[in-house]
């Protein structure tokens, strides 16, 4: 393995236990010595990589923009349902995501950086209703900002109640539901039986959309 191949590792095993310990215990009780008693790394290795608590912090953050790959599809409004199941699936198995929401919502002393989570979110949301929009797939004159900040809303607001009841169990449920209620004011005439309202079958492949 080479210098620059063992500095990647180190340097990944540094967000994944600072992850697991902001996600365990929110960004203010998180010590970065229970950070490196989780890595077996020297107290200089993190310090070669991260210069700080914070740092660290801001890396798991950017690392954020990792669950927003787009779902292809050829409506784009399935690609922004698509979206939401697919982040949800990957906070069941990504500890740098799920720390990234959570210190996305936490009232910490952690500075605000420049590019929040929501303001990534909000970014792809926003270009792929603006996509659905030029396709005729949204309602005419649906204001695309508006339309892009609810659902950003909503999904934080549904994720935050899984977690709490279910662990995150339950959240396909909750999305299904959640998008039940939502496009009827973004779908325009005809759409909606087109869409998708489940999870993408287990293969990935989006098949025929069909409401459910």
């Amino acid at each position: 393995m080479t210098k620059q191949e063992r500095g990647i590792r180190s340097r990944r095993a540094i967000l994944e236990a600072a992850a697991e310990v902001f996600d365990l215990r929110g960004y203010d009780a998180a010590g970065t010595n229970e950070i490196l008693a989780r890595t077996g790394l020297t107290r200089g290795a993190l310090y070669h990589h991260f210069p700080s608590k914070e740092a660290i912090a801001l890396a798991v953050l950017e690392a954020h923009g990792e669950g927003l790959a787009v779902p292809e599809h050829s409506s784009r409004l399935q690609s922004v349902i698509d979206l939401g199941f697919a982040f949800a699936d990957r906070l069941r198995t990504d500890a740098v995501l799920r720390a990234a929401v959570r210190l996305a919502v936490e009232q910490t002393s952690l500075p605000r950086p420049t590019d929040t989570p929501y303001e990534q979110s909000r970014a792809v949301v926003r270009a792929l209703l603006t996509e659905a929009a030029a396709q005729g797939e949204t309602l005419p004159g649906l204001d695309l900002d508006e339309a892009a900040d609810v659902i950003i809303a909503a999904f934080t607001g549904v994720r935050v109640m899984s977690q709490v009841y279910t662990a995150r169990a339950d959240l396909p449920q909750r999305l299904t539901a959640l998008w039940r209620m939502l496009l009827p004011g973004i779908a325009g005439p005809g759409m909606i039986g087109r869409l998708r309202t489940t999870p993408p079958p287990p293969d990935g492949a989006a098949g025929s959309a069909t409401s459910a």
